[in-house]
C-alpha cells in the first residue's frame, strides 16, 4: 500500500532534508529510521520539496510504499514515539498508486520571516532572519509585483541548480509587517534552488534603500545570475503548504503564519 503524510520539523539541527552520503543528520534520515520501525521493515520516503540545511517544515508532504498494515493512528503515533523532539507527523492516509508527493502536487507556498530591528535576536536566531536595516515595506511590496506569473527565474536560481528548465509561476507574493517582523509569503507552480532566499535578498536591499525599485525587474530581465543579489540566509525560511488535487482528499489544515 502507499501512505501519505503530513511532516512538521524544526530544520535547525539538520543539513536539510535529503540523505547525505557522508552520514550527515537529515530529516529524511531521520523520518525513515522512525518508519521503519513501525513498518517493521526499510522505509524509503519521496517527499514534495526538498528543503536546504537550517529552513523549517511546516507541512511537508511525504509518500511511502510499504508492506506492513497499519491504520492512520498507529502510523503517527508510532512514527512520533521513533521521531525526535524536532520532527512530527501531522497526518497520514493510506492514498491511490497514483499519488506522488513531488509529481502530483500543483503549488507550493513558503514564507520568509524577517526580524527587523537594529539589535540582534535570541531565541528567534534560528526562527528568523534578522536584518539591522530599517526596511520599508512599501518599496518591497511594489518591487516584487515584477515577478509575480510567469517568468524565466534564471537570476533568480542558485548557479548548481539541476532543474531543466527554470521557468516558473509565481501564484501569488505578499509582504506585510508586524511590529519587527516582516512576513514574504509566496506561491508557485514549483521552485528552483535558492529561488526563495534570492528573492528575499533583492527586496530586502530595496526595503533598505540600498538598490531602487526596479531593480528586481532588472535583475529579472538579465536571466544572468552573476548579475543577481545577495543570497539571504535560510534561518526564516518556512515550508508553509503544498496543494494537491481534490481528488486524492488529503487532510486540510488550517493555514497559519509562524508567529511569536
Amino acid at each position: 500500500m502507499r501512505v501519505a503524510m503530513g511532516i512538521e520539523y524544526d530544520g535547525s539541527p539538520y543539513y536539510g532534508w535529503q540523505v547525505q552520503k557522508h552520514s550527515r543528520n537529515t530529516v529524511q534520515e531521520a523520518v525513515e529510521k522512525a518508519l521503519s520501525r513501525v513498518a517493521n521493515h526499510p522505509v524509503r520516503v519521496l517527499c514534495a520539496g526538498r528543503t536546504d540545511t537550517g529552513v523549517h517544515g511546516m507541512e511537508q508532504v511525504i509518500h511511502f510504499d510499504t508492506e506492513a498494515y497499519r491504520d492512520e493512528r498507529s502510523w503517527v503515533f508510532g512514527a512520533n514515539t521513533n521521531l525526535p523532539k524536532s520532527v512530527v507527523v501531522l497526518w497520514a492516509k493510506p492514498i491511490s498508486v497514483d499519488f506522488h508527493a513531488r509529481f502530483t502536487a500543483e503549488r507550493r507556498r513558503y514564507v520568509y520571516v524577517i526580524f527587523n530591528r537594529n539589535v540582534r535576536p535570541t531565541f528567534l536566531s534560528h526562527r528568523t532572519t534578522w536584518e539591522y536595516r530599517s526596511l520599508d515595506v512599501d518599496r518591497m511590496i511594489e518591487a516584487a509585483q515584477c515577478l509575480i506569473g510567469e517568468h524565466d527565474f534564471t537570476s533568480y536560481r542558485a548557479l548548481a541548480c539541476q532543474a531543466h528548465s527554470p521557468v516558473r509561476v509565481v501564484n501569488d507574493l505578499q509582504l506585510y509587517r508586524r511590529g519587527h517582523f516582516i512576513y514574504m509569503s509566496i506561491e508557485a507552480n514549483g521552485f528552483l534552488h535558492h529561488m526563495v532566499r534570492n528573492i528575499a535578498g533583492v527586496l530586502m536591499d530595496i526595503g533598505a534603500g540600498k538598490q531602487p525599485v526596479d531593480w528586481a525587474k532588472t535583475i529579472l530581465d538579465h536571466q544572468d545570475r552573476a548579475l543577481g543579489g545577495v543570497t539571504a540566509p535560510p534561518y526564516g525560511l518556512y515550508l508553509q503548504k503544498i496543494t494537491y488535487p481534490e481528488e486524492f482528499h488529503l487532510p486540510q489544515l488550517p493555514r497559519f503564519d509562524p508567529v511569536w
